[in-house]
């Protein structure tokens, strides 16, 4: 099994506030939070744009 990838991310304060209250709002870390908008944004590409490799 592959090992897991690190992803260091730089945002600014206020986004960092506001992600840490939609993970809250969504019952998630911010890391899952992270997660799954950005499994959300691969899904709605493919479905426009076709699969990914």
């Amino acid at each position: 099994m592959e090992k897991e990838k690190h992803l260091g991310l730089r945002i600014d304060a206020e986004t960092h506030q506001k992600l840490k209250s939609l993970a809250e709002f969504d019952g998630r870390s911010i890391n899952g939070e992270v997660l799954y908008l950005i499994r959300q944004a691969i899904i709605q590409h493919e479905q426009q744009q076709g699969t990914l490799k």
